[in-house]
């Protein structure tokens, strides 16, 4: 087992989750309650990624951000370091590739709440911070819970994007499914098998956590909405 290139799968994957949860709840809120014409422009931008080839957008993540292109270029002035092939690098690209799965299930739980509540909320004098601070976030709870699974799980597994924008580097950009394809290449199924059996327990038990219970999760939520009524 490499651990090494364990430990560098698991940091950039919460990394990727905890910046994903940071860019859309506030985006998945306003998707939800605005009433923008652009709403359906972001909606099928932010969807791209499902249906793009990674090794796509890979490929142009690469491009953009290299030294090849007027934005790759003003990055490097400012880090001192092209974001191609590094481990910031495999940030970027993994935020990008794995926006749909954190956003889709946080939109889906913010549609889902009760608009007699955010009506009552709204003659109240509440504004769209408080309305997702109070409402929305913990009546969406368990949206957010699999939206951060997903994107966790998602970013473990993903291969094209990091073999396109990250290479194989050892200790800075080599992660988990790199390993996995060096491996079955040298026809080392051993060790492969080792590493694809690792991956396959991550996401077992992290899809079970989305499912456990869930009967008890949608009966809190459904009293809440009953007392925030009666309130």
């Amino acid at each position: 087992m490499d651990w090494q290139a364990l430990a560098l799968t698991l940091k950039l994957a919460a990394l990727t989750t905890a910046i994903l949860l940071c860019i859309t709840v506030p985006l998945a809120a306003w998707l939800t309650l605005g009433r923008s014409r652009l709403r359906v422009l972001i909606e099928a931008l932010s969807g791209l990624p499902l249906v793009l080839p990674p090794t796509v957008l890979g490929f142009y993540l690469l491009v953009l951000l290299g030294p090849r292109t007027s934005f790759g270029r003003l990055l490097t002035s400012l880090l001192g370091h092209p974001l191609a092939f590094s481990f910031a690098g495999l940030a970027v690209g993994s935020v990008i590739y794995s926006f749909p799965f954190a956003l889709q299930p946080i939109v889906a739980g913010f549609a889902a709440v009760d608009p007699a509540l955010m009506d009552a909320a709204r003659l109240l004098g509440a504004q769209t911070p408080r309305l997702l601070r109070t409402i929305l976030i913990p009546l969406a709870a368990r949206s957010l819970m699999t939206a951060a699974i997903l994107s966790f799980l998602h970013t473990l597994g993903e291969f094209g994007v990091v073999l396109m924008l990250g290479g194989d580097i050892p200790g800075s950009t080599r992660t988990l499914s790199i390993v996995l394809f060096n491996q079955v290449e040298a026809f080392d199924y051993p060790s492969a098998n080792r590493t694809a059996i690792l991956l396959l327990i991550f996401c077992v038990i992290a899809l079970t956590a989305v499912y456990a219970r869930p009967s008890r999760l949608v009966s809190r939520l459904v009293d809440e909405k009953r007392e925030a009524r009666r309130a």
